[in-house]
């Protein structure tokens, strides 16, 4: 039953990696705002709701919650999707969650990262008395504070002020109790999955102290701290956590800029990175992403018949100055010149002879250029 899951709001192509987004409490799926949309050029991003926040319903979880009943309601979600390996972001309790996915469930996490969070959030006692305070006065209280616990000064949000003082308060405190029972310092040197905490260096509720920690605990992760951040670091500083997450995320776009050097060459790749500005920055990510990280990294074809399949559609459409650059791509990819020039004379009977002269032309000046080394 759709109304038994946690509310939910996906983003970004069917078929793309997908990428679940974690809250912290007192929060919901807005405060992803600034980053998830760029986050789902490249992955289909989830992002959703604590029970009693947002859009989710406030009894599905009860007193004396855990994290490893919200873990529970993550996995319901994924589970209703169609999703079974996923990477996992989240803040705080959200993160809390991440933890206790990659050491509990280390089948569905594909990598996570950890922001502002904590394997362990200052004891029980602070927890224990908040959701005593909430189940007896509501959330009003609370809520005027949030801005202190959760910004540097001066700084706001206010729809996610206007989130905590909305939210269900005996689902608040039941998330109370979940962070009060929660520790996870002993699991944490037996997760695996690739792992980045993100610390906000003014963060008074979960210092970079809490998430040194578990970067010391947890095998081959890493730890970046921000400035000029608090608590809720994607709704304060959203550029430097993109950033971040993408570096740690995008496995495809890492792997294209390693394949489009191979092929294209240093030269070629750093030329065009100069070249980049903020109005060409998502076409060049674009580029590496899917054609050199999805598309030349398929195991089908070769290189060398990718070279030669590439050589073809240029010259059938006339992009000379391309087709020079997959010359040389294709002497990288194993082409010989005589291979080239039969590729050319094909081209000659497919796509015109007029088109197939100016290829030989554009091959026979790029070849000339190899003459000097090759002597």
């Amino acid at each position: 039953m759709t109304d038994r899951l946690l509310n939910h709001r996906a983003e970004g192509p069917a078929s793309a990696p997908p990428l679940l987004l974690g809250p912290s409490l007192g929060t919901s799926t807005k405060l992803w705002d600034k980053v998830a949309p760029e986050l789902s050029i490249t992955h289909r991003v989830i992002r959703w709701d604590l029970p009693g926040h947002g859009g989710s319903p406030a009894d599905l979880i009860g007193p004396g919650a855990t994290v490893a009943d919200l873990t529970d309601l993550v996995l319901g979600l994924a589970d209703s999707l169609g999703v079974e390996r996923f990477a996992y972001a989240g803040v705080s309790l959200g993160g809390a969650v991440g933890l206790h996915l990659a050491a509990h469930h280390p089948e569905r996490i594909s990598s996570l990262a950890v922001l502002c969070s904590s394997a362990h959030f200052n004891g029980a006692k602070p927890w224990q008395e908040r959701a005593e305070l909430v189940r007896r006065e509501g959330l009003a209280g609370v809520a005027a504070t949030a801005d202190s616990r959760w910004f540097t000064p001066g700084f706001t949000v206010p729809e996610l002020v206007a989130d905590h003082r909305n939210a269900d308060p005996e689902a608040y405190a039941a998330c109370c109790d979940a962070l009060a029972a929660f520790d996870i310092r002993e699991h944490l040197p037996s997760i695996s999955a690739p792992t980045l905490l993100v610390a906000g260096r003014q963060d008074p509720a979960t210092p970079p102290a809490h998430l040194r920690e578990i970067a010391d605990a947890v095998p081959g992760s890493s730890l970046t701290e921000l400035s000029g951040a608090s608590h809720l670091a994607p709704a304060e500083r959203p550029e430097a956590v993109l950033a971040a997450l993408r570096a740690h995320f995008d496995g495809y776009a890492r792997r294209g800029m390693e394949v489009r050097r191979q092929v294209l060459g240093d030269t070629h790749v750093d030329r065009a990175q100069s070249r980049q500005s903020p109005f060409t920055a998502r076409y060049q990510d674009f580029i590496s992403r899917y054609a050199w990280g999805e598309i030349w990294t398929d195991p089908t074809l070769s290189r060398r018949e990718r070279s030669m399949i590439t050589l073809t559609a240029l010259v059938a459409h006339g992009h000379y100055d391309e087709l020079a650059m997959h010359i040389r791509a294709a002497r990288r990819n194993g082409l010989t010149p005589d291979d080239i020039g039969a590729v050319l004379l094909q081209t000659a009977v497919y796509c015109g002879v007029p088109a197939a002269n100016s290829a030989f032309a554009t091959a026979q000046r790029v070849l000339a250029e190899e003459e000097p080394d090759e002597a």
